[in-house]
């Protein structure tokens, strides 16, 4: 099942959907009065009190006319956890471009472990502000994003995957500047508008294998990126391990697993992105996410 965050034209609240194949947003509370006034993160809380009955609900769920689509969870429990140079080739193609802060190694012996606050989360079809990066040097990186469903703190390896919830896309959109400016990388990372995220939840149920699922990136129609999450340096169980090692996981929490090369500064010179561009990500099972730069 595919869940999705929406509202409706002229209306501030936030309603719980389904998308259907079609990019339908099904309105799965007109038949399911216990999913009334539930965001994304208490329903994942709720467990399996609520996710028994979605169901039945998107059995009978009817589209809703007006929807306007909103990033999954519009607002997460905590800063997005994102995993910095988590794919070899990548790994490689940062390591060359000058902007790697001179870290000493190519891959990293440890998860590469950074955030992005709420207020950097856009939904698909929102613009991402370029304005914000006053060094012009704008680059994307398509990923996949782990959502968190039981939490807990100490998660072993071996139980990780029992604990997601499901899985998004995320643009992880990088001031390349002021990343390197800064070494720390909220501040290129951060911004406002940033964390492009959606368009849905795909529930874990879906999924045999995160390992089988691909990530495409195209900017202006061009495809940049193009690989498998089984070419991921350290897996999802691997990261969920490492950051919950100390850091208790509460139901909602986003990890962003890092990005395959063929980001911007992988180019010589580097190709970054200006207004007007085009960024689609595409997760064959989650859907699309695409923003213009403005």
């Amino acid at each position: 099942m595919r869940l999705v965050t929406f509202t409706r034209d002229g209306k501030l609240n936030h309603e719980i959907g389904a998308l259907a194949p079609d990019g339908t947003v099904l309105d799965l509370a007109a038949v399911e009065p216990a999913l009334h006034g539930l965001s994304m993160v208490s329903l994942i809380a709720a467990g399996h009190v609520v996710m028994d009955k979605l169901g039945a609900a998107l059995a009978k769920a009817q589209p809703v006319a007006d929807a306007i689509l909103l990033a999954p969870i519009p607002r997460t429990p905590k800063n997005i956890f994102c995993v910095g140079k988590n794919y070899h080739e990548h790994a490689k193609e940062f390591a060359g471009s000058g902007f790697d802060g001179g870290a000493k190694d190519v891959v990293p012996p440890y998860p590469v472990v950074f955030s992005k606050p709420h207020t950097a989360i856009i939904a698909t079809g929102e613009p991402i502000l370029s304005h914000l990066d006053p060094t012009g040097g704008l680059d994307y990186e398509g990923e996949l994003g782990v959502v968190i469903g039981f939490g807990g703190r100490g998660i072993t390896k071996a139980d990780a995957l029992s604990h997601v919830f499901g899985y998004t896309i995320i643009n992880d959109v990088t001031a390349r500047h002021l990343q390197k400016r800064h070494s720390q990388w909220i501040l290129g990372k951060g911004l406002d508008s940033f964390c492009p995220m959606g368009p849905a939840i795909l529930t874990a149920d879906e999924v045999s294998d995160p390992k089988r699922l691909t990530i495409t990136t195209w900017v202006n129609g061009q495809q940049r990126q193009n690989a498998p999450v089984s070419d991921l340096i350290f897996d999802i169980p691997t990261l969920i391990e490492a950051i919950s090692a100390a850091i208790t996981l509460e139901p909602g929490d986003i990890i962003a697993t890092g990005t395959p090369a063929g980001v911007g500064i992988g180019f010589n010179p580097p190709v970054f992105l200006a207004s007007g561009d085009v960024v689609r990500i595409e997760v064959p099972g989650i859907g699309v996410l695409e923003n213009r730069v403005a």
